[in-house]
């Protein structure tokens, strides 16, 4: 049987998702990215990527997050973001925010890891003959490279800018003093930072880097709004089998202490007095910070991306709300 062509919802743009300014820019992002890390690879079933992609997009979700070592395996994320340009999403190119990363181990050798020239210029080559793309949206440099000089790293980045490659560029990751560095670097060669991104949510908080970018006039993207999981019912009476922390994938059953399980019981009932999943309401306490730009949701089925995209129609927090929730947490 031949599947229907893909055909995008038409008010996909009135379903309620938020689109906030990346920083100082020109640019709108969706308060909600679609994240390939984990569930796009090839180990995953690409019916179901495509679905998600598609809710994603019907959604109103415009901006898509990558990078060359997502999958497993490595380079599979973005070969699998081509194949979704190829069979259905072309069309819609000029709708999508794209992004991808270098900085992580990619390829065996000196030239397949962290923040040299070479490195970045080479990875994205490579990535965009993955993705299917002439170029990215956003370019990221994955992380702090200690060793490289930083000229260098943001050079290339500047560089890729003015190739015609990216559109903008960012950084992940990287300590104060050196985004302090790299925000001033960029704005002086006209090629500004678009955006920052790191991780945040009630359990790892990021405040630091948040107001640092917020104060020289980039965004924030926030990723693992969840912690892994952590920040849903998922444990609260256990470790289920096949979850991540069962399987022992980026999550470990020594990180789950009974302190840090009580302050997830009292936050699960404080979501349940809001009328929601302790899921939705951790989206919506990252969300509720206004520098914060959009934050990156991974999803491994299209009823978990569902569940997700309620947190648009979340309660501002009140003040006492917060107050408790700080209070859980200190």
């Amino acid at each position: 049987m031949i599947e229907p062509i893909y055909s995008p919802a038409a008010d996909r743009y009135d379903r309620g998702m938020q689109y906030r300014r990346s920083g100082k820019s020109g640019l709108l992002m969706s308060a909600l990215s679609l994240g390939f890390w984990h569930n796009f690879g090839s180990i995953s079933n690409f019916q179901n990527c495509k679905e998600m992609m598609h809710c994603a997009f019907d959604n109103g979700i415009t901006c898509f997050d990558l990078a060359n070592n997502y999958g497993p395996l490595y380079g599979t994320a973005e070969e699998t973001f081509g194949r979704l340009m190829d069979v259905s999403m072309h069309s819609y190119r000029d709708e999508m925010f794209i992004t991808t990363k270098a900085g992580y181990d990619m390829w065996p050798g000196p030239y397949g890891n962290w923040g040299s020239r070479k490195y970045l210029m080479a990875s994205l080559d490579q990535s965009l003959k993955r993705m299917h793309l002439e170029y990215v949206d956003l370019f990221y440099s994955h992380r702090y490279d200690p060793e490289t000089p930083l000229e260098e790293t943001l050079q290339t980045l500047v560089d890729i800018v003015r190739q015609g490659k990216a559109l903008y560029v960012g950084i992940s990751r990287w300590p104060d003093e050196a985004a302090k560095f790299a925000y001033q670097y960029l704005k002086e060669r006209d090629v500004s930072c678009l955006c920052y991104q790191g991780k945040h949510n009630m359990l790892v908080r990021d405040d630091n880097a948040i107001n640092l970018a917020a104060e020289h006039g980039a965004g924030y993207v926030g990723f693992s709004p969840l912690e892994q999981g952590l920040l849903t019912n998922k444990y609260l009476n256990g470790i289920p089998d096949g979850s991540r922390m069962f399987r022992k994938e980026h999550l470990t059953s020594d990180r789950l202490t009974p302190e840090l399980l009580q302050k997830i019981k009292a936050l699960n009932n404080l979501a349940e007095q809001r009328g929601e999943t302790l899921a939705r309401m951790a989206l919506a306490w990252v969300l509720s910070n206004p520098k914060v730009t959009s934050v990156i949701i991974g999803t491994s089925s299209v009823a978990q991306m569902q569940d997700n995209l309620q947190v648009l129609k979340s309660a501002p927090f009140s003040e006492d709300e917060l107050l408790r929730i700080n209070e859980i947490l200190k």
